[in-house]
């Protein structure tokens, strides 16, 4: 087995019908018995560009005992006109965040689904200092490990006063270098002291590269800072109906 941080998280392909559109990243969340798949909201459905899938392939591993082996598993975006996926606002408005529920009859019987949960939010967040070091894990450019099916991480930093919403929105800065095909990935932090399976704190969920408009393109690099999401938005998006 590997380590169980490379297990959460999964390439994840959009299709319309049989149309291949677009690959991102995306992991597993679960709480109340109930497994999702997060990834950003705009890989499911993207006004501006016109990106409008109706379902997404993910590849998960299905044998503890042999990394080799995968499974690919089609899930629907919609049931008729109704969409099966939830995304949330916050005060700032829309959050680029979306979980669609899977059907565990569906998921192959043992497979090694390591999942995020609840406890690996992080609740004291003053205490994350800006310039902590964090991973975000996923798939740039659609690279990984072919043979084990395998995501990468990249270093990253904290790059906004974490806790106070950047500009006033639901998300924070890191500074990383990313790519197309990691959006949706999770930005996590390591937990010292922590011996339970999985020692991450999920701090964010990977959006975008953000770029300064009054950028020369010639004379400056790009700044190299991204967006990632704060994860408490997942809370509200797989609570139950009611609760």
């Amino acid at each position: 087995m590997t380590e169980p941080l490379l297990l959460t998280t999964v390439p994840v392909s959009t299709f319309c019908g049989d149309g291949f559109l677009s690959s991102a990243s995306g992991f597993f969340f679960e709480r109340d018995g109930r497994v999702f798949l997060v990834t950003s909201r705009h890989v499911l459905n993207d006004v501006p560009t016109g990106h409008r899938p109706n379902r997404v392939q993910i590849e998960y591993h299905n044998d503890p005992a042999n990394l080799v082996q995968s499974t690919v598993l089609s899930v629907p975006l919609y049931r008729g006109d109704t969409a099966l996926w939830a995304q949330g606002a916050d005060r700032g408005g829309e959050v680029d965040v979306a979980v669609v529920e899977l059907d565990r009859a569906a998921l192959a019987p043992g497979a090694p689904l390591c999942s995020f949960t609840p406890d690996h939010l992080e609740s004291a967040l003053a205490e994350i200092e800006v310039g902590t070091s964090v991973l975000v894990v996923g798939f740039p450019l659609g690279f990984r490990d072919t043979l084990h099916h395998l995501p990468v991480a990249r270093r990253a930093g904290i790059a906004s006063a974490f806790g106070l919403r950047f500009q006033g929105q639901g998300y924070f800065l890191t500074d990383a270098r990313t790519h197309r095909g990691i959006s949706g990935a999770p930005v996590v932090m390591r937990r010292l002291n922590d011996t339970s399976g999985l020692p991450w704190a999920l701090l964010g969920v990977h959006s975008a590269r953000l770029d300064s408009g009054t950028r020369d393109e010639q004379l400056d690099e790009s700044l190299g800072l991204n967006c990632a999401w704060y994860a408490d938005i997942l809370l509200t998006l797989t609570a139950r109906p009611g609760a």
